[in-house]
């Protein structure tokens, strides 16, 4: 069910490389080292969980870059899944994004942009659900007054990303001096897990199954493409490697477990003192801000996607544009109340992780997707091709088992929360899908 696209063909290898570095560089940085550190009671090993799944992300933004190549059509992962596999598991795979993956995420940043900003101002711990709450609401409402704003809050937010990044990075490796390699952080061997710890810098990877959507827009994505992503990669794990270094070279490993999310604020401050810490710890929580607009920006459009086509229980309601603004306000709105009932409930370490293992339930598919379309087809030339096939989407599909099974054996009850949602989705399939619309059907629509 191809589509012809006919999108102008502007974007080069710079802009293709920035947007790659911008998509992933979210908030992971800077809370998940402390768990990182946690999971593997040693510096070193912390060190290769960040290149473990530096190797899987690459792979998997390889891999599916050639998928969204050869199936140019809006809705990403579930769309890939049903073209792939059919209806029904297209069906489940919006299902569980819907349910748990957008709003688990949107949840957990959050829950950490209010720990932080409880921290930065001095208030209570118990505050920040509070500030958490009141922060989605106001980005939820800001979204659904118009794009426009999300994207100038994004904008603004790409610089104080990297800022905080460039800084504690550049200083922190050449100020420091603290034993980088091998220290303990003083964990108990109970909590000890390689999986954990690699499930947790996933959350500072996700956002690269977005790099394949700028393909019919690039001018040689065939070459372009494979280039942007190694090299945007390549750059972030290199960047998330180098904050890691220079804070175990100003804070001790098990100070930087004990502080958790407030590690690198407590690093920029040891750096530049009081008053370049609170500027860093500002670029910080725009880091923070910026990502959760951009996740409410956009999750809400893969549940208006499955509205419009009546995939949803109240697909009416959830497919409402706003009359005025020409936003999507009824999936923004429902996808909000579930991230907020996700976060009265779930700490966001919990809810990161459940969001991981979620959606790799439907990735392992998406990867294994390229096996099943090169039988179907002939490559083309033209075509981008995934480098050193099949060994990159081996490597993708290994790190998915790998992932999922870990989180399952150590996260045995957020594993079934997801699974369990996912198997409620079936009887909802049935119940819905003599009211569904084709993707013909809907484009005729």
């Amino acid at each position: 069910m191809e589509k012809e696209v006919n999108l102008k063909k502007n974007i080069g290898f710079f802009v293709s490389t920035s947007l790659v570095i911008g998509t992933v560089i979210g908030s992971g940085i800077f809370m998940k080292p402390g768990i990182v550190l946690s999971s593997t009671a040693n510096s070193t090993m912390a060190l290769l969980a960040w290149i473990i799944g530096g190797v899987i992300t690459l792979a998997s933004g390889l891999t599916i870059a050639e998928v969204s190549v050869k199936i140019p059509r809006t809705g990403g992962l579930y769309a890939y899944i049903e073209e792939v596999y059919g209806e029904m598991w297209g069906f489940l795979c919006g299902w569980v994004q819907t349910l748990v993956y957008g709003p688990a995420v949107m949840g957990a940043l959050s829950l950490y942009f209010g720990s932080l900003f409880a921290d930065f101002f001095g208030f209570h711990q118990s505050s920040k659900l509070l500030i958490g709450i009141i922060t989605i609401l106001l980005l939820g409402g800001l979204n659904i007054l118009g794009t426009q704003f999300g994207g100038l809050i994004q904008t603004i937010s790409t610089v104080g990303k990297l800022v905080p990044i460039i800084l504690i990075a550049v200083f922190g490796i050449f100020q420091g001096d603290v034993s980088v390699f091998n220290a303990e952080s003083g964990s108990s061997t109970q909590t000890i897990s390689m999986g954990a710890a690699v499930l947790a810098t996933l959350w500072a990877y996700d956002g690269w199954m977005n790099v394949g959507f700028m393909a019919g827009e690039m001018k040689n994505p065939s070459k372009t493409l494979p280039r942007a992503i190694i090299s945007g990669i390549l750059i972030v794990i290199l960047a998330y490697l180098s904050v890691n270094i220079a804070m175990l070279h100003v804070l001790p490993a098990s100070k930087i477990v004990q502080l958790g999310p407030n590690a690198a604020t407590a690093a920029a401050s040891s750096l530049f003192g009081n008053i370049g810490g609170k500027i860093l710890a500002i670029g910080i929580l725009i880091s923070i801000f910026g990502c959760l607009n951009g996740k409410i920006l956009t999750f809400p459009r893969i549940t208006y996607a499955m509205a419009e086509r009546n995939f949803l229980p109240g697909s009416k309601v959830l497919s409402s544009i706003h009359p005025k603004f020409n936003t999507p306000i009824g999936s923004t709105i429902f996808q909000i109340i579930i991230a907020l009932a996700f976060m009265i409930f779930w700490n966001p370490d919990r809810l990161s992780d459940m969001a991981i293992f979620a959606v790799f339930l439907f990735y392992g598919l998406a990867f294994n997707a390229i096996f099943i379309l090169r039988k179907k087809e002939k490559v083309e030339k033209s075509l981008y091709k995934v480098p050193l096939y099949p060994i990159t989407p081996i490597v993708a599909i290994l790190g998915t088992l790998y992932i999922v099974g870990s989180t399952i054996l150590n996260s045995p009850i957020d594993a079934l929360v997801s699974i369990g949602i996912a198997i409620i989705g079936l009887p909802v399939y049935m119940k819905l899908k003599s009211n569904f619309k084709s993707d013909e059907e809907y484009k005729a629509s």
